[in-house]
């Protein structure tokens, strides 16, 4: 059988499409707090619960309409994979959770240095627990990383545990997906399922006592609570679909698009401070990156972040 030519007008605009919906899943992460914003007449663990919900439902109708609910079943019924995809659930819901009430009290800039350490948390990750082996430069690029977070500890007091909580939950989560063969979404589907209790639960708990939002503040609040699972699911979906058509060194650089777009709207719309201090930790940080991005793109192939972060969402 014949190879189809790179060249060819259709695969260009395979790819083309592939990039877009890639830039597309990152811009909706790095512009999410713009809408985490609208949601501050809710509580943060109802943003949390109301996310699950909707997100279960809106990935579920997804892959029933591809007729890829099969996918689901599969992994549901293996044993080993149900337990690792409810470890991963868990890892998924304490990133979520923290960076709502991040965003609710005024701490985007700490999450969006979560996300830019992140890469080389997942990097750590592979050398601790799955054995992976580090070039000299990528060691350089951890170090410098390591070295931001001290700067940072030290100078403030305490460390910057929003920043920590959400790299290494995330990394966590990127980790043991990885451990799993299912796609992004059937994946998230899963997850979503497996914690959908504890969520419906929770709602209930509140809607007992009084203290739901849902249905009594706002049909307004309402309808930004239900998006809020469209816009956990949509950007999965379209970074599901990029991932097959673009190389994994062009998704790594573009992953940091999402924290970038966190740093900026936390600078110019929330006004948040960007002292000195955090100059100095942010830059060793972004150094690093530097020297992890172009040692990946010297390389030619992925990094062991972007292989996790290919079988990962956010």
């Amino acid at each position: 059988m014949s190879q189809p030519d790179p060249s060819s007008p259709v695969l260009a605009r395979l790819d083309r499409r592939g990039l877009l919906a890639a830039i597309g899943a990152f811009a909706i992460w790095g512009l999410l707090p713009l809408y985490l914003k609208l949601l501050h007449q809710a509580p943060v663990f109802q943003i949390m619960t109301h996310r699950v919900v909707w997100c279960c439902l809106f990935v579920f109708g997804w892959l029933g309409v591809r007729g890829e609910l099969g996918h689901v079943t599969r992994a549901l019924a293996d044993g080993v994979t149900r337990l690792r995809l409810f470890a991963s659930a868990v890892m998924i819901t304490i990133n979520w959770l923290t960076y709502v009430w991040a965003v609710g009290n005024g701490h985007v800039v700490e999450a969006s240095l979560g996300y830019f350490i992140n890469p080389l948390v997942s990097v750590l990750l592979g050398v601790l627990f799955l054995s992976e082996k580090l070039n000299p430069r990528q060691w350089i690029a951890v170090a410098l990383a390591a070295l931001g977070v001290a700067w940072l500890t030290w100078q403030v007091g305490r460390p910057p545990w929003i920043a920590l909580t959400l790299a290494f939950s995330f990394g966590l989560y990127g980790f043991v997906r990885k451990t799993v063969v299912v796609d992004a979404v059937a994946g998230l589907a899963v997850e979503t399922l497996l914690i959908l209790p504890f969520a419906l639960a929770w709602l209930l708990f509140e809607y007992g006592r009084g203290a739901s939002v849902f249905g009594v503040v706002s049909w307004q609040l309402d309808a930004l609570l239900v998006a809020s699972g469209l816009l956990t699911a949509v950007p999965l979906v379209l970074f599901a679909f990029g991932v097959r058509r673009v190389p994994l060194t062009t998704i790594g650089l573009l992953q940091y698009m999402a924290p970038t777009l966190q740093l900026i709207t936390a600078l110019l719309v929330f006004k948040e401070p960007f002292t000195a201090v955090q100059a100095v930790g942010f830059g060793c940080i972004w150094l690093g990156l530097v020297v992890y991005a172009v040692d990946g793109v010297w390389r030619g192939r992925p990094a062991p972040a972007l292989r996790v972060a290919a079988n990962a969402g956010r």
